[in-house]
């Protein structure tokens, strides 16, 4: 299995290493948090440690830590625009419940 963008996630990413000017890729990742568990955590990342996984989908490399891989494992990540609001969305196969304000899940 793998990770995957949409084209529009990809595109949102790629042009937002350019603007920031260093960065090989998106570093993704869960962390415990909130009502239901876990929580998404994503930031630019420089470096891929020894132990790391990565995906490239449409020129994109995604980096996830092997601790947050079987929680991650099929998601599709989309970035979305709706009214006012942007950001992104998270097609994660392996949630099982979410919390009610959207901010945690569990498996």
């Amino acid at each position: 299995m793998s990770i995957t963008l949409t084209e529009n996630a990809a595109r949102h990413v790629a042009a937002n290493l350019a603007k920031r000017g260093k960065g090989i890729g998106l570093r993704l990742g869960v962390r415990t948090s909130g009502c239901s568990g876990l929580a998404y955590k994503l930031e630019y990342a420089d470096e891929v440690r020894p132990e790391d996984s990565s995906f490239e989908c449409h020129g994109v490399r995604i980096i996830v830590d092997p601790k947050s891989l079987p929680y991650l494992e099929g998601t599709e990540l989309d970035f979305a625009r709706e009214g006012l609001n942007e950001g992104f969305k998270f097609n994660n196969p392996n949630v099982r419940d979410a919390c009610g304000c959207g901010e945690s899940f569990n498996v």
